[in-house]
């Protein structure tokens, strides 16, 4: 099956604000390929599916942040600041629209949002394997290093001559 929003795409659109992985609002309507003011629109028609921990406005603040990543700027004029959805956020706009191209792309999104938790689980095991292999080294370094001082110290006690 061939997808119809690469991966990658989606990918670099995710942003990681205030302690959760978030797709903003215009990203999603270009996704669904809507209109940003008919995905708020949406929304706000059933804002009791959308609490905090699915949705948030960015503040001003946050915005400026998120700007200044981009060399060059897009986002031209706004009047609003922008809505974050979250992954349950965007799960929940899935039974808001109903296109072909929005339950396509809402697919792909869930998808990418799993890859992306499977990269962080396996960097977390590799850091621990990491870890582990560090401890071991530095054990098998530490007998080395005590045999190296042991035979040091031998070498500057000179051996008691015998005879004349």
């Amino acid at each position: 099956m061939s997808e119809i929003v690469p991966v990658e795409l989606i990918s670099s659109k995710i942003f990681f604000i205030r302690g959760v992985k978030v797709l903003l609002d215009r990203d999603l309507a270009e996704l669904y390929d809507v209109e940003t003011r008919v995905l708020n629109q949406a929304v706000k028609r059933h804002i009791k599916r959308f609490p905090e921990d699915f949705m948030f406005q960015l503040t001003r603040a946050e915005f400026n942040n998120l700007k200044s990543q981009f060399v060059t700027s897009s986002w031209g004029g706004v009047r609003k600041l922008p809505s974050a959805f979250t992954e349950q956020g965007v799960a929940m706009l899935s039974g808001l629209l109903n296109s072909d191209r929005a339950i396509d792309v809402n697919i792909q999104i869930m998808r990418t949002f799993t890859k992306l938790r499977q990269m962080i689980s396996a960097n977390e095991e590799l850091r621990r394997e990491i870890d582990g292999l560090r401890q071991l080294t530095d054990e098998r370094f530490q007998i080395v290093f005590e045999t190296l001082d042991q035979l040091l110290s031998e070498e500057t006690n000179p051996p008691k001559k015998i005879g004349f």
